[in-house]
């Protein structure tokens, strides 16, 4: 049974930091590029950040270039985004994505919140 479970997300100033994490399993997870998207309020998704199945290859949105990084472990099944200097448009639900690299097989997580308010 495929799972994508986020977690890390909560309340935080602007300017502040968090560090969201998911723990993948039923898959393996080493041949699958790894994401995270984010959906706002009445927006439509978007894509934040990539990382490629090795780790060695990543790609960010223009919004959180230089803010956020995106990082795996292949050893812990897990993918983590950093999140600084966060600001309050960042506010959304961040959901994180597998895409398998040969298969191009996709399964979503539930997601975890993140607000950024003073």
């Amino acid at each position: 049974q495929v799972q994508l479970v986020e977690s890390g997300g909560g309340l935080v100033q602007p300017g502040g930091s968090l560090r969201l994490s998911c723990a993948a399993s039923g898959f393996t997870f080493n041949n699958y590029i790894m994401s995270w998207h984010r959906q706002a309020p009445g927006k439509e998704r978007e894509l934040v950040a990539a990382i490629s199945s090795g780790g060695v290859s990543t790609n960010y949105a223009d919004s959180v270039k230089g803010r956020f990084t995106i990082s795996r472990d292949n050893v812990k099944n897990s993918v983590y985004l950093q999140m600084n200097s966060l600001k309050p448009e960042d506010t959304a639900i961040y959901y994180c994505k597998a895409v398998g690299r040969t298969t191009f097989v996709s399964h979503w997580g539930q997601g975890t919140q993140v607000t950024v308010s003073s």
